[in-house]
């Protein structure tokens, strides 16, 4: 083993560090996602598993054979064809193209769809076009094709939308008047996301992903539940996947419940339960990544809160592993070494069902 294992921070600098300073740093991520969270950290033998995945010389790395695990993504098809600024690489392609080649040259187990600004309010207008265009793509790939979206509440108050902002109601001690104006935005945040993918539904929608959730606090959290339960009314044939955008769902609204239960600072083993409840068919726990901290810590971070949320779900947890979440640096295209060994530990030790 050399003296020096290089990896990198959460910002993607690559470094090169002590073979013990790895293990204090994995120790300590995990320290810190057991106290938050109040979950058991990551025992001896998954410590040490966890260390011999960076002290790995290759640059890339995988799970043993008979461990992979099935892929679900946010539009992964679209890099081909966006520009650099969203991680892409520009390809003169059209979406079905994309779309095709991701399923048939990448080899993907489903296919992600969705606006090229990824929110539900500006799919509402434009969901005929959406409607048209999902058919011809699910009717071209063999694999599952799931359309996605962010609930997005944040574009619902002012001046993107008709509600006051909260943000600038909460500064000025005006706490009812925010939170009346995030309970009103959030229901038509909820009745928008049932009208477009009931709308998609109509058209053979395989799958639904709801990513990004609770993005703009618990009142976007709450649309997104109650969005979910009625559409597996409407819809009970469509799957649904709950992503969410943080470890910790904020309470900007603070007294919000869904089902007796507070939504302000669910982790992802109570938030897994919230989907459980609804009828999600597939929740994906976003862990956050601190830039100034090593990739070693931060992974060790999500394995730790991974692993608790698979011991308690009842449904397939695929951890949301991207730019900024479970172990990846915040960078518009996260650098193999890391995306490699952060799919394999959280397969390996954290035991996701997919990625």
């Amino acid at each position: 083993m050399p003296d020096k294992i290089i990896t990198r921070m959460g910002d993607g600098a690559r470094v090169e560090l002590p073979a013990e300073q790895i293990k204090e740093d994995i120790l300590a991520g995990t320290q810190d996602a057991a106290d938050r969270g109040k979950i058991p950290q990551l025992n001896p033998d998954e410590l040490e598993a966890l260390f011999e995945i960076f002290a790995d010389t290759n640059r890339i790395v995988a799970v043993k054979p008979g461990e992979e695990v099935i892929t679900t993504d946010d539009a992964a098809s679209m890099t081909l064809i966006n520009d650099q600024a969203d991680g892409g690489v520009a390809l003169p392609l059209s979406g079905l193209q994309s779309v095709l080649t991701y399923e048939r040259v990448c080899c993907a187990d489903t296919a992600g769809i969705g606006h090229t600004d990824y929110s539900c309010k500006p799919v509402k207008p434009i969901v005929n076009h959406e409607k048209q265009k999902y058919y011809a793509m699910n009717q071209a790939a063999t694999i599952p094709v799931i359309y996605g979206m962010q609930p997005n509440l944040g574009l619902y108050f002012q001046p993107d939308g008709a509600f006051p902002n909260p943000s600038e109601l909460l500064p000025a001690g005006k706490i009812k008047e925010a939170r009346q104006a995030q309970e009103e935005a959030a229901e038509q945040l909820r009745n928008d996301l049932v009208f477009v993918a009931s709308n998609l539904y109509e058209v053979g929608c395989d799958g639904f992903n709801f990513d990004t959730a609770a993005s703009a606090g618990d009142a976007d959290f709450l649309a997104a539940l109650e969005a979910i339960r009625e559409l597996k009314q409407i819809a009970p044939n469509m799957a649904i996947e709950l992503g969410m955008s943080s470890e910790f769902v904020l309470g900007l609204h603070g007294e919000i419940t869904f089902d007796g239960v507070r939504l302000a600072g669910l982790y992802p083993h109570d938030q897994v339960k919230m989907a459980e409840a609804v009828g999600a068919d597939i929740f994906g726990p976003a862990v956050n990544v601190k830039a100034t901290r090593s990739i070693p810590w931060n992974l060790a971070r999500a394995v730790t809160f991974v692993k608790e949320t698979v011991k308690v779900a009842q449904i397939p947890v695929h951890a949301n592993v991207g730019m900024g979440v479970c172990g990846l640096p915040m960078y518009e295209s996260p650098p193999i070494d890391c995306t490699t060994r952060a799919a394999k530990a959280l397969v390996e030790i954290g035991k996701a069902d997919g990625l």
